[in-house]
């Protein structure tokens, strides 16, 4: 394979596998956090701090998956699991950046866009606070707000 059909090919499954971070999101999300594991994702939607909490485990989770697959992929000459490790760890940095310093600020910036993509977004995660609890919800996905909230 050529370098640039190598280059090519790698993004292709690091763009891959980030869209479909998406639908495994939107999956644990609806189905896990607000299920099974309620109990841990409960105090997200009932913060009483703004430090860790037991939320916080669900990054751990999906960063010690990238993680082992980055590190699996590098011994192994760089394989397929590293770039996949790549498309997962870029969703979580995504993911990290909307959910947690913009929508939540548990890391204090001066943005908060109101129209646009952003805005949507926004509109669509406090749509899911106010509206979602155990076992029932609406908007569970994280970096493809409904259109219903707004022009993207």
């Amino acid at each position: 394979m050529s370098t640039a059909w190598a280059v090519i090919w790698r993004l292709a499954v690091v763009g891959a596998v980030f869209a479909c971070m998406e639908g495994v999101a939107w999956f644990t999300h609806k189905y896990v956090m607000h299920g099974l594991l309620w109990v841990l994702h409960a105090d997200h939607h009932h913060p009483k701090h703004r430090g860790l909490q037991k939320n916080d485990w669900f990054a751990v989770f999906f960063a010690a998956i990238s993680f082992i697959l980055i590190v699996a992929g590098t011994l192994n000459s760089f394989s397929l699991s590293f770039w996949v490790g790549i498309g997962i760890m870029a969703y979580g940095m995504a993911y990290f950046l909307f959910h947690e310093v913009i929508f939540h600020r548990r890391i204090r910036i001066n943005y908060r866009p109101t129209t646009g993509y952003v805005g949507r977004l926004i509109r669509a995660h406090a749509a899911h606070h106010r509206l979602s609890h155990a076992h029932d919800g609406v908007s569970f996905s994280f970096l493809y707000p409904d259109p219903r909230y707004g022009a993207a």
